[in-house]
Formats: C-alpha cells, sequence, structure tokens
C-alpha cells in the first residue's frame, strides 16, 4: 500500500512539473524600448509641419496640444499655440494622438470633389 501511495505522488509530481512552462518577465527598459519605438513609428506616420496637429500625453500626466516641428531619432519637438517647443523624449510619451490625413485619404477627397463637380455640371446641364 505505501508502495502504490508513493509511486502515485512521485507520478501526480512528474506530470505536474512537466506541464509546467517558465514565464520570462521582461524588465521595465526592454517595455520602454518597445513603446518607445511604437511611438516613434506613430510620429513618423503623423510626420512633421504645422498641418500635423498633435495632442500627447506625457507619463508624469502632462498634456500637450500642437503641431510635430521635427522628429529625431531619440526624441520629437511639439510647439505649442503659444510658440514654446517642447523636446520629448520617445519613451516618455504615454500616448500621441494626432489628425493628419494620409495621402490615400487626401486623393479620395478630391476624387469625390472632382465627381461631385461633374456630376452637377451633368445635371445642370441637361435642364
Amino acid at each position: 500500500m505505501l508502495k502504490t501511495v508513493l509511486s502515485l505522488m512521485i507520478v501526480g509530481l512528474l506530470v505536474n512539473t512537466a506541464g509546467t512552462v517558465p514565464a520570462y518577465a521582461d524588465s521595465n527598459t526592454e517595455k520602454e524600448a518597445r513603446l518607445g519605438e511604437k511611438v516613434k513609428e506613430g510620429v513618423r506616420r503623423l510626420g512633421t509641419g504645422e498641418a500635423t496637429r498633435v495632442e500627447v500625453r506625457l507619463r508624469d500626466k502632462t498634456k500637450l496640444q500642437g503641431y510635430i516641428r521635427e522628429a529625431g531619432e531619440n526624441n520629437f519637438v511639439v510647439v505649442d499655440a503659444s510658440g514654446a517647443r517642447h523636446t520629448i523624449p520617445y519613451p516618455q510619451v504615454k500616448k500621441v494622438k494626432g489628425n493628419n490625413l494620409s495621402t490615400g485619404a487626401r486623393i479620395a477627397i478630391g476624387v469625390a470633389i472632382v465627381v461631385a463637380i461633374l456630376t452637377i455640371g451633368v445635371l445642370a446641364g441637361r435642364n
């Protein structure tokens, strides 16, 4: 009886050990680096210039609104309504929200306007 109980305990421990998967925790610096790369890509997609209006939320809960003047390798510059420049490192950013239209959206809007004008012209010519 003792052998059976010990055998079942050993089998149970082996099954429990075989079914586990080690969990690897990322360090904070790795997480910040990945988030910084995502922010960098987002800023790159938005572009620079006065037409690129953004709202930036930093990790210290600061909010900045303005446009992206320049985007570098490690940081980008936001100019607010008063003209003050704020240099922001990518890892310090929590969220970037922008309203810049992509080239495809601009083309689609242009085509829609041309089609509307042609339609109005054709309908006016029939009357």
